[in-house]
């Protein structure tokens, strides 16, 4: 049995997260040879109702082809509880040892908790500690989930919460979800800072939508760095080309780290000061927690 703990991680990078097609083992395969942090073998939208129980599995078979540390950054996206289709995928690839799990469409902290007391015996039955496979949330795809993006503070298994655009469209019969700029309009803005929020209080990381035009890499860059700053931590992919891109827009420069590692001297070597003067500006307490949040990334 692997080595685990009872507490569900990330693993040590999670910039970027790649989508695979659980129905086709050459680009889970390409997908997994790649530069993503985290591949998620898709069982939902990509995959057909009929196809579903061979995509099942495909990515079981797939999963237990991996070694142990391999597989830690293996996930799956699995169909969302209100649906046929939950307990048959978690039975099916539960036995491959994901390094996580996707929980789509999720409606708030009940349906995290639902996820859990499905994985739980499954853990038992093949030998894992219970509670140790983690779970990321898209949060925002159907319009009632928008009001309870609050409210997973100390779910089970909750490692990240993400967000979705075009379901979330879907759900309340938007024509199109961007306005004649290319951008987000506000419901979607809102969205995206509702899960920011959202993952913040519950103290897991936030990580960026799609982004469905996968030839703009340029696009792509400029809205990677803005959401960074914002305070995501990653961002979802749905082609290999996107995952460069991502990795480089989420990795701290040198000269962030290195000025972040500066401010915690200071605070260090001036233990008890509230705020201290450093290069014309004042620097306080947040900006020590900032500071030592990058060391974080970078230095675990």
């Amino acid at each position: 049995m692997p080595d685990v703990t009872d507490t569900p991680v990330l693993p040590p990078r999670f910039r970027s997260w790649l989508f695979a097609p659980g129905d086709s083992e050459r680009k889970m395969a390409k997908a997994t040879e790649g530069e993503a942090d985290i591949v998620i073998f898709d069982l939902e939208d990509a995959v057909a109702e009929e196809a579903k129980p061979a995509a099942r599995e495909g990515i079981r078979a797939f999963l237990l082809a991996q070694g142990d540390e391999a597989r830690a950054r293996l996930w799956v996206r699995v169909n969302p509880l209100d649906g046929p289709h939950t307990a048959d995928d978690l039975a099916a690839i539960m036995t491959g040892r994901p390094g996580g799990i996707m929980l789509p469409k999720s409606r708030g902290r009940h349906d995290v908790e639902e996820l859990d007391r499905l994985i739980t015996p499954l853990e038992v039955e093949i030998g894992i500690v219970p509670g140790f496979t983690p779970v990321i949330a898209l949060v925002t795809e159907v319009a009632a989930a928008m009001f309870t993006t609050g409210d997973y503070s100390g779910a089970p298994r909750l490692a990240a919460m993400t967000w979705g655009a075009e379901d979330l469209a879907d759900s309340i019969g938007a024509l199109s979800n961007r306005g004649e700029d290319g951008e987000y309009t506000f419901t979607y803005e809102l969205a995206r800072s509702l899960t920011l929020l959202g993952a913040a209080a519950a103290g897991v990381p936030a990580i960026e939508t799609i982004d469905g035009d996968f030839r703009n890499l340029g696009g792509l860059k400029k809205r990677a760095e803005r959401v960074r700053r914002d305070g995501y931590r990653g961002m979802l992919a749905i082609h290999p080309a996107q995952v460069p891109v991502i990795n480089a827009a989420f990795s701290p420069s040198d000269e962030e780290v290195a000025e972040a590692r500066e401010i915690v001297a200071l605070f260090e070597a001036n233990h008890g000061a509230g705020t201290i003067g450093h290069n014309g500006r004042m620097l306080d307490r947040p900006h020590l927690s900032r500071a030592r949040q990058l060391l974080a990334q970078v230095e675990g």
